[in-house]
């Protein structure tokens, strides 16, 4: 196999959005082009209420999808389809925007940490205008695999012969929730024209070798199939993400991707003439 070395290592930057949540931008538009096809990634994680409570109150998005998968917590989501519901901690609402959605994600102050995680993944120009979709998963319907010191929550994609309960994605990406205990070792195979990446949100481990790496960090690799890592005396949990890179024009504003300024134009005229919900 042809392990995977390390391209970056990144730490997030502290920023609010929304009504004001505070958060950590993971990934963002100076990164993008090396973890293409994924766009932004964002950590929440507070047990002060004050932090969080105002939310993500109604806005649109159209291009792309936005992937919420909350660790502990509850969030209220609410969209123009239709869908309401609670995202509680270990459930992930996959919801692709395509042509136009609008919707708004309220957290609940709850017992505890407030922790999650919203991923944007792009949408391919052919698909940019598809008919938008929602999908919810409580976290008794996500496979967990346990062995040897380890668990593995796949969200999306497949992990040797698991599937995900995300189906039918455009760009079928690897989602999982990964923890080792200490003293552990790990090989996850990989697409090997797949860009990856992990976010290690919980203890510390070794990648590609013998490069340690800690929480609040994020690890780009390269091309490869496959990515190793250990732990020693310490366990570690991280998310781990890949899929096939589009390679496409970007055009981005705000909550809307598209690959053009012109598209981009027609967007946002639509939302000031009400038509942009198809």
């Amino acid at each position: 196999m042809s392990e995977r070395k390390i391209s970056k290592i990144l730490e997030g930057k502290e920023t609010s959005d929304g009504a004001g949540v505070k958060l950590k931008r993971i990934i963002d538009q100076g990164v993008m082009k090396v973890t293409d096809p994924f766009l932004m990634l964002d950590f929440f994680g507070s047990d002060n209420p004050d932090e969080y409570i105002a939310g993500f109150p109604w806005h649109p998005h159209r291009g792309i999808e936005t992937v919420t998968y909350m660790i502990e917590g509850e969030v209220q989501h609410e969209d123009s389809l239709g869908n309401k519901g609670v995202i509680k901690g270990g459930d992930v609402q996959w919801m692709t925007a395509g042509s136009g959605i609008i919707h708004q994600e309220m957290p609940h102050v709850t017992n505890g940490l407030m922790k999650g995680f919203q991923l944007w993944v792009n949408l391919p120009a052919n698909q940019k205008m598809s008919k938008p979709r929602y999908q919810e998963y409580s976290s008794d319907t996500i496979p967990l695999i346990k062995s040897n010191n380890t668990k593995i929550k796949v969200i999306a994609g497949d992990y040797e012969g698991i599937q995900g309960p995300v189906k039918g994605l455009y760009m079928q990406p690897l989602y999982m929730d990964i923890e080792l205990g200490s003293n552990s070792e790990l090989t996850i195979p990989v697409e090997e024209n797949y860009s990856s990446f992990a976010y290690i949100f919980e203890g510390e481990g070794f990648f590609a070798g013998n490069t340690n790496v800690s929480e609040g960090k994020l690890v780009i690799f390269t091309e490869g199939d496959s990515v190793k890592i250990q732990t020693k005396s310490t366990r570690i949990r991280f998310i781990f993400v890949a899929g096939k890179p589009l390679k496409e024009p970007i055009a981005w504003q705000g909550p809307i991707v598209m690959n053009t300024q012109k598209e981009l134009n027609t967007a946002f005229r639509e939302l000031r003439e009400d038509t942009f919900i198809k």
